[in-house]
C-alpha cells in the first residue's frame, strides 16, 4: 500500500499529460470519442495540477478533479456532443446511382401493364413502377426508386 501511495504522492503535471497523450493516441486507433473525453480531463488534470496549490491539489486532489471531470465530459459527450459520432455528408446519394435519379425526365419504352413497365433515362432502359396508366412514347418523371426498380409517374406537359 506504502508503494500505491509512493507512486500517487509523486503525481506531476508530466503523468496527467503523458496520460492524455496515451488516451488520446488509443482514440484514434478505436474512434470512439468516449475516450476523447477522458484525455481532455487529464490535459485539464494538468493544468489543475499546475496552476492549484499543493494541500488542495495533492494527489488526493488531482485524482478527485480527474474523476469528476472525466465523469462530467463523458456524459455531455454522451448526450450534448453526439451529434459528433454521425458524420453529415454532403453528398448523401454519393454512391445510390437510383437515388440520384429522382426528379429526372425520361420516357417509357412500354405501356405499363399492372403498374409495371420499362423507361429510358439518358441511354438506359430501366425497370419501373407507376401508380397510374403510362403509354409507350410518354414522358415519365423518376420520383424514387425501390429494390432496382423506379418508381415513375407521367409528366406534367
Amino acid at each position: 500500500m506504502d508503494a500505491v501511495v509512493g507512486f500517487l504522492s509523486g503525481l506531476n503535471v508530466w503523468h496527467w499529460v503523458g496520460l492524455g497523450i496515451v488516451l488520446m493516441a488509443i482514440e484514434v486507433m478505436v474512434g470512439t470519442f468516449d475516450l476523447l473525453w477522458i484525455s481532455v480531463g487529464a490535459f485539464l488534470t494538468a493544468l489543475f495540477a499546475l496552476l492549484v496549490p499543493m494541500p488542495a491539489g495533492g494527489w488526493e486532489g488531482q485524482l478527485t478533479f480527474f474523476g469528476l471531470v472525466a465523469i462530467a465530459f463523458v456524459i455531455s459527450g454522451r448526450t450534448v456532443f453526439k451529434g459528433l459520432r454521425t458524420r453529415a455528408s454532403s453528398h448523401p446519394n454519393l454512391n445510390d446511382r437510383l437515388a440520384n435519379m429522382v426528379g429526372q425526365h425520361g420516357q417509357a419504352t412500354s405501356a405499363f401493364a399492372d403498374g409495371n413497365g420499362k423507361v429510358k433515362l439518358g441511354d438506359t432502359v430501366w425497370m419501373a413502377r407507376a401508380e397510374g396508366a403510362i403509354r409507350e412514347g410518354e414522358a415519365i418523371t423518376v420520383t424514387g426508386a425501390e429494390h432496382g426498380v423506379l418508381k415513375v409517374r407521367a409528366s406534367q406537359a
